[in-house]
């Protein structure tokens, strides 16, 4: 069995349930909520899940949105701190088989990037998880200029996981199957990662590391066209550096995250480059023995597989 290393693998405190509840209406009714165990459990149930398919360590994050979703700035940095502890105090509890991403309240940029810091340094984390725009705003935002500077400078990533936006689009208008995790999540996530990439945040800082989850968000299989329609795009006086794909393959990272298939997997390969995926689960949301059986018989070279299952988590977080 390949040893591995899962990045996107959630966590549930108790009181952070009410904003994970915002997320209900993109669930079934009769399945909303029935992961709350699971989430909230650090023992035997979620240890016994890696064990079964041969993950070492998982790199645990509060399942969203959390304080993305708060309006206040001041509970948000408070919230934000009070998880990040937990979090801190769960990994110190067993520090050979859980890491963590911190929790940041965007609200504040500055003290976000404080407590990046914080999380980094003191509590042994490997960068940060951030659920979806922030207010309606999102990470191209120059206000977080501050954020992706000490990210940089801490040489950790930044990972986006998907959430609603502030509004609903009319083209869901009638779809509720479409609003949430079938595809408009997806959407909003590889829109978000766009907008960074577009604003030049890796042109400002090339050090900056984007981590996106669910095999790209469908990034990677339209890199050629993201180059040959960035050519004639209506786009004023904005100006890269490179083409888009280059940052790609620079700058982003991708995981297999709730995405057990080999046509995507391959593709993400082929696109961004065998050091720049890696293996997760999206435990609870997704079965772990479906993900590890999946993973063992896809069609990769050894040298692939080891490095997708572990050896690139280990190098991108340090661990």
């Amino acid at each position: 069995m390949t040893k591995k290393i899962a990045l996107e693998e959630h966590f549930m405190h108790p009181d952070f349930v009410d904003y994970w509840s915002k997320t209900a209406i993109n669930i079934s009714p009769a399945l909303f909520g029935k992961a709350r165990d699971a989430l909230e459990d650090f023992g035997e149930q979620r240890l016994g899940a890696m064990d079964q398919i041969g993950i070492e360590k998982s790199v645990l994050s509060l399942a969203g949105p959390g304080v993305q979703a708060e309006t206040e700035t001041k509970t948000a940095v408070r919230m934000a701190k009070q998880v990040n502890d937990f979090l801190g105090q769960k990994i110190a509890d067993t520090p050979t088989r859980y890491g963590g991403f911190a929790h940041l309240a965007l609200q504040d940029p500055t003290e976000a990037a404080n407590e990046l810091e914080r999380c980094v340094r003191d509590l042994g984390m490997s960068g940060a998880m951030i659920n979806g725009c922030s207010n309606g705003t999102y990470l191209d935002d120059d206000r977080y200029s501050v954020v992706w500077e000490r990210a940089a400078d801490l040489g950790v990533p930044l990972y986006i996981h998907p959430n609603n936006p502030p509004d609903v689009p009319f083209m869901y208008n009638n779809h509720p199957e479409l609003w949430g995790p079938v595809w408009s999540w997806t959407v909003e996530t590889g829109n978000h990662a766009l907008r960074v990439l577009f604003s030049g945040v890796f042109d400002r800082f090339p050090k900056a590391k984007l981590v996106l989850g669910h095999m790209g968000e469908t990034l990677p299989y339209q890199l050629w066209r993201f180059d040959s329609r960035w050519e004639i795009s209506n786009r004023g006086d904005m100006r890269l550096e490179m083409k888009p794909s280059e940052y790609f393959k620079r700058n982003v990272w991708c995981t297999t995250a709730g995405v057990y298939s080999d046509e995507p997997l391959r593709c993400a390969i082929d696109a961004i480059g065998a050091d720049r995926v890696m293996f997760s689960v999206d435990y609870p949301f997704e079965r772990p023995k479906e993900a590890g059986d999946w993973f063992e018989a896809a069609p990769l070279t050894d040298d692939e597989r080891a490095k997708v299952g572990r050896e690139n988590a280990v190098a991108l977080l340090n661990l």
